[in-house]
């Protein structure tokens, strides 16, 4: 790494040290895990063994998970007050930005109704239906 412009070291032997991790640097991703999993501990989360990203609490007869996928959090529970606690507890740290109720991740179209979730992958099959061209096609494709 090199020095910023306009900083005149008196020798080409000194280097600067950097004060936080910079986006774009090897080790930036593993540090941003690293602070967000201290954060959710000190809160009272569990991550789980299994999974790293998956991340329980459980007081009493609310329970209260949160997934992690790069900078993306689901998070979801039985106790909306405890839901907003740890939104609230998040903008503190890392100023979040909430942006409502789930629609999509990592490609799952994701629908509510009072029998439960729908996961679905609509707009990917689209996708390859338009790639090899049956976009257009009058003919029923069965899967």
């Amino acid at each position: 790494m090199k020095p910023p412009p306009g900083l005149i070291l008196p020798s080409s032997i000194l280097v600067c040290k950097l004060q936080k991790y910079l986006c774009g640097l090897k080790q930036a991703s593993r540090q941003w895990n690293a602070k967000l999993t201290f954060a959710l501990i000190q809160f009272g989360f569990t991550q789980t063994p299994t999974d790293h990203s998956l991340f329980v609490k459980h007081i009493a007869e609310s329970f209260t998970t949160l997934l992690v996928y790069v900078d993306d959090i689901v998070l979801t529970g039985n106790n909306l007050c405890i839901i907003n606690q740890v939104k609230d507890y998040l903008d503190n740290q890392f100023h979040i930005k909430d942006l409502g109720e789930l629609k999509y991740f990592l490609g799952f179209e994701v629908a509510r109704s009072n029998r439960g979730l729908v996961l679905n992958q609509r707009k990917y099959c689209l996708e390859i239906l338009s790639e090899f061209g049956l976009t257009s096609t009058t003919r029923k494709i069965v899967f």
